[in-house]
C-alpha cells in the first residue's frame, strides 16, 4: 500500500539526515518510527474485548458476597424499595 503523507518542512529536513545517517531509504526510516509508534502504542490494538476490560474485572467490591450468583435478585429488590 502506498501512502502520501504532507509534513512540516521540519520532519523533511530530519527524515533525510537520518536516512543518511543510517544508511536506509526514507520509507524504510518511516516504517520504522511507524513499527516503534505502534509497539508503543499497541494497547486496545491487537487486543480482544477481554484483554481490554480484564485490568478492571474484579476491582468494584460491593460487600454482597453472592452478589455474582444472585445479581438479578439484588436488583430487583433494589427496584421495588425505588418505587
Amino acid at each position: 500500500m502506498q501512502l502520501t503523507v504532507r509534513m512540516p518542512d521540519e520532519f523533511t529536513k530530519k527524515l533525510n539526515v537520518l536516512s543518511k545517517k543510517m544508511g536506509l531509504k526514507r520509507s524504510d526510516v518511516v516504517r520504522l518510527a511507524l513499527q516503534r509508534f505502534f509497539d508503543e502504542n499497541r494497547e486496545g490494538i491487537d487486543q480482544s474485548p477481554f484483554e481490554k476490560v480484564k485490568s478492571m474485572l474484579g476491582v468494584a467490591e460491593s460487600g454482597i458476597k453472592d452478589l455474582g450468583q444472585r445479581h438479578r435478585h439484588y436488583l430487583i429488590q433494589k427496584m421495588r424499595r425505588g418505587s
